[in-house]
């Protein structure tokens, strides 16, 4: 395990433990804009990683949810969601998390994915594998999509909610459903071990994406955009399978939204 994901690891325990503390305790939310929540503990849990992170590697770029860090064109940047699932948390809803991705020169290669909630700890180091704790995780080994269990999630800050409503409910009648808990980096990781087949969002930040598509690949799935193209970590959509239902979801999307399908 490379200093960058022990380090990682720590940072993420630290903070989730402070999440959880906090959640017991009454929120004071505000609005980044309509919908869109922050709670002191994103503050604190994000201020909390900055520091830790800098302290370690002075020399990497920080982006952040709620921020924090800076960007000098480093080759090494690391993308922070100090608290995901901010909607859930602020609500009592305990589906949230603290997520760390490394990327190096725009490629991922390490992430960590923290829910102090289950105390299920996911990580990943390109070329090293998936864990659950000290589990290696591997992808559903599903081969239809009728047999499938997806999931999905509608941003507050998006603008095509319509076109995630159609392919919504077209895949609800090909698959066996569709969950939207509200934490796209848990979502990424129940893909990774084998609890979804499928994960997809038409608009995501990076630093909710970094580490979970990581946790994917590295399980064996399969990331890429809804064309099946490309996986680009600064583009908005991503598409997350155990590979084997890939190009059938594929053509759903394709035919959704070239308005083919009847939908």
């Amino acid at each position: 395990m490379s200093d960058y994901l022990t380090t990682a690891i720590d940072i993420a325990r630290e903070a989730g433990g402070l999440i959880s503390e906090l959640s017991k305790q009454p929120q004071e939310v505000s609005y980044k804009r309509r919908s869109d929540l922050v709670t002191e503990a994103d503050r604190r849990s994000e201020a909390l990683i900055v520091k830790r992170l800098r302290s370690s590697f002075p020399q990497h770029d920080i982006v952040g949810e709620e921020g924090g860090g800076r960007s000098t064109n480093a080759d090494y940047c690391w993308y922070v969601d100090p608290l995901d699932g901010t909607t859930n948390f602020a609500h009592g809803f305990p589906v949230f998390c603290v997520t760390l991705g490394l990327a190096h020169r725009g490629d991922v290669v390490a992430g960590v994915v923290y829910d102090p909630t289950r105390d299920e700890l996911f990580t990943a180091e390109r070329g090293a594998g998936a864990f659950l704790n000290d589990r290696r995780l591997s992808v559903s080994k599903a081969a239809n999509l009728s047999e499938s269990l997806l999931a999905t999630g509608f941003p507050p800050y998006a603008e095509n909610h319509e076109l995630n409503i159609q392919l919504y409910f077209r895949f609800t009648l090909l698959s066996h459903g569709i969950r939207r808990a509200g934490s796209a980096a848990l979502d990424f990781c129940s893909v990774a071990s084998g609890r979804f087949e499928g994960f997809w969002e038409l608009k995501l930040n990076p630093w909710d994406k970094a580490a979970g598509s990581l946790l994917v690949t590295e399980a064996g799935g399969r990331v890429t955009n809804l064309s099946g193209g490309p996986f680009r970590l600064l583009e908005d959509e991503v598409f997350a399978s155990n590979g084997s239902v890939h190009d059938e979801m594929t053509r759903v999307f394709t035919e959704v939204m070239a308005h083919k399908g009847s939908v």
